[in-house]
């Protein structure tokens, strides 16, 4: 496998919006699927992004079930993926996205492996996160969505507030005012603190100031151009934005 060719192939799909074809890439390997990832997300550092945070996939148990695998994926949040809460967001660039709604956390000390997760949180928010896939029609293999980055696009992030329990708020997805999903925050592996502490083993460690998405508390659906997006999670508030009109 040449890492760094598909490093540029799918680096150039999303700066181009022109999809690869998923299954084809001869990927097989998780951890050869993570360096990928990082010759990836270097090439984003490279002209300038920053790293800001930590997502997860694969969160819920259903989807691990169907997809045939025992573990959560990670990727990287960059600050050019960042959307403003109430704002307005381009996605014409993008191939074919989607929304979801999540949990999200700030960190305020270092998390570490094997330590209460609950600990090093100093802020909790209602988040929404927008996937496209490099792969022509979402269609592709575990490795190849490890190697894209879990798919990862933009996230908007709602007001902060105090750490609270998670364990089963109600969560709703809207488009335009009309409901598109419903779900809990149970959905996220039974608890989000759990997909935290996933967080901790998976990268080693996380310092202060990460923002960590704890997966989707429900399916994600299509997001189109000129769509108000806005999701609630019991407790914690609501987060939106506006996709923008093409020109």
């Amino acid at each position: 496998m040449n890492i760094t060719a598909l490093a540029d192939s799918l680096d150039a799909a999303a700066r181009d919006a022109r999809p690869l074809p998923g299954g084809g890439s001869g990927l097989n390997d998780p951890d050869e699927a993570y360096e990928v990832q990082n010759a990836l997300v270097s090439r984003r550092v490279a002209r300038g992004e920053r790293l800001t945070g930590f997502k997860l996939g694969f969160t819920s148990l259903a989807k691990m079930r169907q997809m045939g695998v025992a573990d959560l994926i990670h990727g990287r949040l960059t600050d050019r993926m960042e959307i403003p809460d109430g704002g307005r967001y381009d996605a014409s660039g993008l191939i074919h996205p989607r929304v979801e709604p999540e949990v999200a956390f700030l960190l305020g000390d270092t998390l570490r492996p094997g330590a209460d997760p609950a600990a090093a949180v100093a802020a909790v928010a209602p988040a929404l996160e927008v996937i496209d896939s490099r792969y022509d029609g979402f269609r592709f293999s575990l490795p190849e969505v490890i190697a894209d980055n879990t798919s990862a696009a933009g996230y908007a992030v709602g007001p902060w507030s105090a750490p609270a329990d998670l364990g089963n708020l109600g969560v709703l997805l809207e488009l335009d005012g009309r409901l598109a999903q419903a779900g809990s925050t149970a959905a996220i592996l039974g608890h989000p603190l759990r997909a935290l502490a996933a967080a901790a083993r998976l990268a080693g460690s996380l310092e202060p100031g990460t923002v960590i998405l704890a997966g989707a508390a429900t399916a994600a659906v299509p997001l189109a151009s000129g769509t108000h997006v806005r999701a609630t999670v019991a407790g914690l508030g609501t987060v939106q934005f506006t996709t923008e009109e093409p020109a």
